[in-house]
């Protein structure tokens, strides 16, 4: 049975057993009487959720203090295993194989990685705070105060895909779109305000509305996170527990108390629709049946007009998406000749050869695997030679899928 404990947060039966950690105890307040601290019981055992902001300096404090207060049996942690491993491992980029992320078509995952993570960079900056520092405190102090660690977030690519596969087009427009204003957005926020998002009643309000404004993205993103955390938590081993979560999840954690979620479901990713698997053939099927149509009713004549229109937009999109991103020369070469081919076959993209292209030229240097952590915005990606492949992989691509629309238009146009 699960309840939350209305009274104040009580306090750990473990005291300093010296006069000096007595004064130091009796010096300030409670740790667990803070308002980003919840206690709750479940079947008998304590756990206490810390609702934080993950850049936030006075988050990293209050964990630190909370888990030294309380000495749980065992922490656990708003991560999963990939992301426990970008936090900890400082040396994780110069094992990243840029070739295989390409080829295993991991280039927008990373890449959207990379923005989030540059706008949490900025704010951090600001207030002189590393992203997810809060995280890193609790891991420490739960290996320095022998507890258990327990991540307790679902995969970050699960996540991702379940929520990416559950918008519509015009969604993914809006999310890319955000995506791109957080990245390129010069909106200056301060510590006051990062701590206001701690507030339960104003993060209640931004989950409202956010909930409102995209519902296809609360479900996955926020939702099923909430269920998963609070099932990982309940069966967490150990009599006390504390679990460092973002604030926004506290309340949709408790609303799940006494439920258990299915893990494995939540962490399955659904496979592409019939209408996903049939929609990225549409165009070549259209195309090349224009081509037989064109020259069965037109002659040879009719048929090279349409592969002039099939060619030129497919060439000229991803030729110039290349270069803006940066690319070499013979990368644009390449990227514009492999458009026309690649937009017909699904299996592959202008956008993996290109960038195949522009890493067996730049060959990114342990060096450059290692700035990655320090980019902060865009100029910066492309003065790295390992982001700027990642970019000329994803603006070919882009090129490529914009020239095949018009190249398909223009072609049936001339039927």
């Amino acid at each position: 049975m699960a309840e939350t404990v209305p009274d104040a947060p009580r306090s750990s039966p473990d005291s300093p057993s010296s006069p000096a950690g007595a004064a130091e105890e009796a010096a300030q307040p409670s740790a667990l009487a803070s308002r980003n601290v919840t206690h709750v019981q479940i079947e008998g055992r304590d756990v206490y959720l810390v609702g934080t902001a993950h850049v936030s300096p006075k988050s990293v404090e209050e964990v630190t203090r909370v888990i030294r207060e309380v000495r749980p049996d065992t922490v656990c942690v708003e991560l999963d295993a990939m992301r426990h491993e970008a936090l900890v491992d400082e040396n994780r980029w110069r094992k990243l194989d840029i070739f295989a992320v390409i080829k295993q078509q991991k280039v927008l995952f990373l890449l959207s990685s990379l923005v989030l993570s540059s706008y949490q960079r900025r704010m951090g900056d600001k207030l002189g705070v590393k992203p997810g520092a809060e995280l890193h405190a609790a891991v420490k102090e739960a290996e320095a105060s022998g507890a258990e660690l327990v991540l307790a977030d679902r995969d970050i690519q699960a996540t991702l895909k379940r929520t990416w596969g559950n918008l519509g087009f015009f969604n993914k427009l809006k999310v890319l779109a955000a995506m791109n204003a957080a990245f390129f957005g010069s909106a200056e926020i301060d510590e006051e305000q990062i701590e206001e998002l701690k507030d339960r009643d104003v993060i209640n309000e931004m989950m409202h509305e956010f909930a409102q404004a995209m519902p296809q993205v609360q479900v996955p993103l926020i939702d099923e996170r909430d269920r998963y955390l609070m099932t990982k938590i309940a069966d967490a081993p150990g009599k006390t527990i504390v679990a460092v979560v973002g604030a926004g999840h506290v309340q949709g954690m408790l609303n799940q108390l006494g439920k258990k979620a299915d893990l494995e479901e939540l962490s399955r990713i659904p496979p592409p629709g019939i209408a996903g698997r049939v929609f990225k053939w549409v165009i070549p099927l259209v195309v090349l049946g224009a081509f037989y149509y064109g020259y069965v009713n037109h002659s040879s004549e009719g048929l090279k007009q349409m592969i002039f229109a099939w060619l030129i937009p497919n060439v000229i999109g991803a030729a110039v998406m290349s270069i803006i991103a940066g690319a070499r020369p013979l990368t644009v070469v390449v990227a514009g000749l492999a458009s026309p081919i690649t937009s017909l076959n699904p299996t592959i993209g202008a956008g993996m050869v290109a960038g195949l292209v522009e890493a067996w030229q730049r060959k990114p240097t342990v060096e450059d695997c290692e700035g990655v952590a320090e980019i902060t915005g865009f100029a910066e990606m492309r003065r790295n030679n390992f982001t700027r492949v990642l970019l000329v992989a994803v603006f070919a691509t882009l090129g490529s899928a914009i020239g095949a629309w018009i190249g398909a238009a223009w072609v049936v146009k001339l039927l």
